[in-house]
């Protein structure tokens, strides 16, 4: 076990113990209405996505759909909103949803703005590859790795690998592209987002080795009136890591 999660499942029993406190509002009133309104993501394969049916899948529609069967009592008492990504703030901040669950990493500047569960998910950058010949991590010390333009994973890459060679690009698409026509050996970025590549293209693999650590979080508003909202999602997502539920989701789901 790392220190991060050791940490994470440390604050979580102590939560279980404690709780937060509490004022009675907003949590009744969901109560009465009878179910959640939840901004997901409907295209981000195996966080949230739709199946060839139509239908909400991945481990974010899973945790959204256990919150409501723990706190409301059946899993069905549940609105899917799915959001861009530029949205997933707003919503909250608008009260057009109750929360989001929708692969917001928790952050200081955002948490002037909003208040964040504890991590149901530690995403963080890997890189991955296709070539076979590539097994670790040093076997990339002087090839081409795509980085996203402008993101966190440039100075994780330089840190791990200073003599390789950065290529930037503006996508995740991109990105893939790159590996695809062999002008990248290795693209760095989420886990989240490249596990759902390996379940629709087997011939990529993640390396082992994890360049860096952000806590996904549900997004919940701020203000003494959600302090109820807040301790039970708080409560039950403690509940859910020390038991190991969201672990046993996250493979689930092919997630490292």
């Amino acid at each position: 076990m790392g220190l991060f999660t050791g940490i994470l499942v440390i604050f979580c029993c102590l939560l279980l113990v404690t709780g937060l406190p509490a004022s009675a509002a907003e949590m009744p009133e969901i109560q009465r209405r009878g179910y959640f309104k939840i901004a997901v993501k409907d295209n981000l394969p195996p966080l949230g996505f739709r199946d060839a049916n139509g239908n909400l899948q991945g481990l974010e529609i899973d945790l959204a759909q256990r919150l409501a069967a723990d706190l409301l009592g059946k899993a069905e008492a549940v609105k899917l909103q799915p959001v861009a990504n530029r949205d997933r703030l707003s919503v909250v901040l608008k009260h057009q949803v109750d929360f989001a669950i929708a692969r917001v990493t928790a952050t200081e500047s955002r948490s002037r703005l909003v208040s964040f569960s504890v991590p149901y998910y530690l995403d963080g950058t890997y890189l991955i590859t296709k070539d076979t010949a590539v097994k670790e991590i040093q076997d990339l010390a002087n090839r081409k790795i795509a980085v996203l333009n402008n993101s966190d994973a440039i100075a994780q890459v330089r840190y791990y690998l200073p003599k390789a060679e950065l290529v930037g690009v503006q996508s995740y698409q991109e990105g893939q592209e790159k590996l695809e026509n062999n002008t990248a050996t290795a693209f760095a970025a989420d886990a989240s987002v490249l596990s759902g590549w390996i379940k629709q293209s087997p011939q990529y693999r993640l390396l082992p080795t994890k360049l860096s650590t952000a806590p996904l979080s549900v997004v919940m508003p701020k203000g003494v009136q959600y302090d109820e909202l807040r301790r039970n999602v708080n409560e039950a997502i403690a509940r859910y890591t020390v038991k190991g539920w969201l672990k046993q989701r996250a493979q689930y789901w092919g997630l490292p």
